[in-house]
């Protein structure tokens, strides 16, 4: 049984992931010169904004309550790359902006409990909400973030990691790549779900573990 702790840090740690991660989509295509995402007001911070009622609710409900990683995502941030300069390189920045968001913040997690880690055991024993921050939180924290940093980095439709297939296409078949980006999400998200329901064998669990589990032990002084 999932405990109330557990669950209020992974709420804490997965809607600021998903968040800044959307967000930096946006904010990289606004600076390319794509004003979508500022237009139809989704360079905002406000998590309502960025909700999906799938990858944003049911499946990170549902892989809690399996015992998996915790990831999902949020409303797609729209962009038009026809604003770029350059389509390919356009393509490729926007979409690595949202997996290196997340790496910075897992960054950011790992360098606070370096921080705090001499005087870690004095505030643990006298603070049962440093406890929780320290020991259940931060870790969290980098393991979500890094779990959608490299989940998405999967260089396949729909994922980010797929934008630098953009690099190789030439100018037909990018047309046919973006109609394919399209439709590629639903059908994409029930073969992640039905694969380990239907084959017992989880092969994107084992990825996070060895990419996202590997760096995220690499980044705190403690063990996780």
């Amino acid at each position: 049984m999932t405990s109330f702790p557990y669950l209020i840090c992974s709420v804490l740690s997965f809607i600021p992931a998903i968040v800044f991660h959307e967000v930096a989509h946006g904010f990289a295509a606004a600076k390319l010169g794509d004003p979508t995402a500022k237009n139809r007001g989704r360079l905002s911070l406000n998590p309502l904004k960025h909700i999906d009622p799938f990858g944003t609710v049911l499946m990170p409900l549902l892989l809690l309550a399996l015992g998996g990683p915790i990831f999902g995502y949020a409303k797609p941030v729209p962009y038009n790359p026809s604003y770029f300069k350059d389509k390919r390189k356009g393509e490729a920045i926007v979409g690595l902006a949202g997996p290196a968001a997340n790496l910075a913040m897992a960054l950011l997690a790992g360098v606070v409990a370096w921080l705090f880690y001499p005087s870690a055991p004095e505030l643990v024993a006298e603070s049962e909400l440093f406890f929780y921050f320290y020991l259940f939180f931060l870790p969290m924290f980098a393991l979500v973030n890094l779990y959608l940093m490299f989940f998405n980095l999967i260089p396949l439709p729909p994922l980010d990691g797929s934008s630098v297939i953009a690099l190789l296409l030439n100018d037909k078949q990018l047309a046919s790549y973006y109609r394919i980006q399209r439709y590629a999400l639903p059908v994409f998200m029930v073969v992640v779900l039905l694969v380990p329901y239907i084959f017992h064998v989880n092969p994107i669990g084992a990825y996070l573990d060895v990419t996202a589990g590997t760096l995220a032990r690499l980044l705190f002084p403690f063990a996780i």
